[in-house]
C-alpha cells in the first residue's frame, strides 16, 4: 500500500512563498552592503530580514542580525519596521500600501535606519 499523497499547499502559503521571493530581489538592488547575503524568513504573515552586521556595531564578530519587519496589515496596507538592538525590539518607521514604495526605502536606507 503506497503513501497517501501530501496535500497541497493553501493558496495563502504559496502567495506568501511569492513574497519572498519578491523580497529577495529587491534587496539584490540594495544601495548599501551589497557584497553581503541578507535572508528573509517569514513569522506568520510578517517577513523579517536579517545581514550580516557589516560594521560591527550590533555584533563585533560580523553576526546575522535582525534589521527589518515588513508587517501586513488590513486591506494591502504594510508597515516597515527596524530593529532596536539596544531595546531588542522592533520600531515602526514606514507605512504605505505599496510594498514596492517600502522596499525602495529599505534598499536605499538613505537615513540608516536598516543597515546597520
Amino acid at each position: 500500500m503506497s503513501a497517501p499523497a501530501p496535500a497541497p499547499a493553501p493558496a495563502s502559503a504559496k502567495v506568501l512563498d511569492l513574497v519572498v521571493r519578491r523580497l529577495e530581489l529587491a534587496l539584490r538592488e540594495r544601495v548599501r552592503y551589497r557584497y553581503v547575503q541578507p535572508k528573509v524568513l517569514r513569522e506568520g504573515e510578517s517577513f523579517r530580514i536579517q545581514s550580516p552586521c557589516c560594521s560591527r556595531k550590533v555584533d563585533p564578530s560580523g553576526g546575522m542580525i535582525d534589521i527589518a519587519l515588513l508587517v501586513p496589515h488590513a486591506g494591502s496596507h504594510w508597515c516597515l519596521c527596524s530593529r532596536d538592538h539596544t531595546q531588542n525590539t522592533w520600531e515602526p518607521r514606514h507605512q504605505d500600501n505599496s510594498l514596492d514604495v517600502l522596499l525602495d526605502l529599505l534598499c536605499i536606507d538613505s537615513e540608516h535606519q536598516f543597515w546597520v
